[in-house]
């Protein structure tokens, strides 16, 4: 078996699994052939691949984002309801209704034979609806990720999710809607038009709550001279800065000019005073009246209509295509993408009037992509993604890989702010990290109960690019176990 040297181009069998997919499945090298580059086109022609449908009986404990966040809504109504009621019961005084029935109870005779009734045991606490709903999505992704094939796709459907991320640590409504806006706003658009996925995203009440749109409030608008309220600009900023055009493409009065813009962007309210609560509504009394200018060019009044004429021009700004490729380029290729790659892939995007499907095949086809060593860190959601496809799904819940995500600093939907998780190889790289990984890697190989021969895992889910020291290092294992766990932690498998 030839091993390569240190200049030699990767496997393209580990690139396709590692760098593209989620990593080998035991028989999946096999069943990829000779033709990697096909294998991971062939992902991008399947009809509706990225969707998780409702009508799917195994997806049946899943919400719509609209009926989602109404369940959030009507818990939260409960959850203070229950608390008004215990303070009003705690703040009855002495002589009140209770007390006064207390002469007569003392002068009733006492049976003394009756066994004392046991005290009732406790009933288990009902999670909260939000942390229910969370786990069923989280689920839902997992088991995208095991059934995938290579997993390019799922690959694109959580660089985008990051790309345009919300986080449930905003509180309930982003918690119990995170999953559906991951359904409804990137899987449908994740191989279609960026303008229309622009769209999807921004609309999303999700993404509204998230950014603080519902806070903002025209000031010459009939709610603003009402309120005295005035303008949140979060969302117009991170559209512009982190979304599309990218730092620098922009002036502060841009940003100004567009959260007046989208101003009226909101969600309905519980009351559903104007419309089905929980969902995406124009309030026309919050937007902003009169023309707007935003990077140089005029805005007509025009109600909602000018939100969406604005993203619609800046989703085929030149800055959005150089922005969107040096992303996509840093995520598939390396920390410091080549150059010439980004500027191939900023030329598809402008010439394919952001066809995301034309710009993941364009980045099959780079040369770059199979001929740069395979030096990024997986990520953790991808790393756990890939234990579980080498070494076996592990417990049918989704609590293990939630709390491996934690540990590992990737908490499921909660980046640590607007621009998402870090896509850099030295940001899952720390000492810590490993030691970390290196337990999830025990914990995994623990659960497997037929292990199979270490050795030929080796062979079946890295293939030659196995290193003579980790063929080594799993030779001489003390068990199955710790065989499987070593291939886990290798750098081979580590690394895309």
């Amino acid at each position: 078996m030839a091993i390569p040297t240190p200049n030699s181009p990767p496997d393209p069998t580990l690139v396709a699994f590692n760098r593209f997919g989620l990593g080998a499945r035991p028989g999946d090298r096999d069943r990829l052939g000779a033709d990697p580059r096909g294998y991971l086109k062939a992902e991008l022609r399947r009809p509706d691949i990225a969707m998780i449908s409702l009508d799917d009986p195994a997806y049946a404990d899943l919400l719509g984002s609209t009926a989602a966040i109404q369940a959030s809504m009507a818990a939260r109504f409960q959850r203070r309801l229950d608390r008004s009621l215990m303070k009003a019961a705690a703040e009855q005084p002495a002589n009140g209704p209770a007390a006064t029935n207390a002469p007569a109870m003392a002068s009733a005779p006492v049976k003394v034979d009756a066994p004392a009734a046991a005290p009732p045991k406790p009933t288990p606490a009902t999670p909260p609806v939000e942390a229910t709903l969370y786990r069923a999505e989280a689920q839902a992704r997992f088991d995208k990720a095991l059934r995938a094939e290579a997993g390019f796709v799922e690959r694109l459907v959580y660089f985008w999710s990051n790309h345009f991320c919300v986080s449930v640590a905003k509180g309930n409504i982003v918690r119990a809607s995170a999953g559906a806006f991951e359904r409804e706003a990137i899987r449908p658009f994740v191989l279609g038009r960026f303008a229309d996925m622009l769209m999807a995203v921004e609309r999303h009440p999700a993404m509204l709550f998230y950014l603080d749109n519902q806070q903002s409030i025209g000031p010459d608008s009939r709610a603003g001279r009402n309120r005295q309220r005035g303008l949140n600009e979060n969302l117009a900023r991170e559209i512009l800065e982190l979304h599309t055009l990218g730092v620098g493409g922009y002036s502060q009065a841009d940003v100004t000019s567009f959260a007046r813009i989208l101003t009226g962007w909101t969600m309905a309210g519980r009351e559903g005073r104007l419309g089905e609560p929980g969902s995406f509504v124009f309030n026309a009394n919050a937007h902003e009246p009169g023309e707007a200018v935003l990077l140089g060019k005029i805005y007509p009044a025009g109600g909602m209509g000018q939100a969406e004429a604005a993203l619609n021009d800046i989703a085929h700004h030149p800055a959005t295509a150089q922005h969107i490729a040096t992303q996509l380029a840093r995520h598939f290729i390396a920390d410091e993408p080549p150059p010439a790659a980004v500027a191939r892939l900023a030329k598809v995007f402008i010439k394919n009037d952001g066809n995301l499907r034309a710009l993941a095949a364009a980045l099959i086809d780079m040369p770059e992509a199979w001929s740069t060593p395979l030096a990024k860190m997986r990520s953790p959601f991808d790393y756990v993604a890939a234990i579980r496809r080498a070494a076996g799904p592990g417990p049918n819940d989704p609590g293990q890989s939630l709390n491996w995500l934690n540990a590992l600093g990737e908490p499921l939907w909660r980046p640590p702010g607007p621009n998402g998780f870090p896509d850099q190889a030295d940001s899952w790289a720390s000492a810590e990290g490993m030691k970390t990984r290196l337990d999830i890697a025990w914990q995994a190989a623990r659960q497997v109960k037929d292990i199979g021969n270490p050795n030929d895992m080796l062979d079946a889910v890295i293939g030659p690019s196995v290193s003579p020291e980790t063929r080594q290092a799993v030779a001489r294992a003390e068990s199955k176990q710790q065989g499987l766990a070593l291939l886990l932690m290798a750098p081979e498998f580590q690394r895309r």
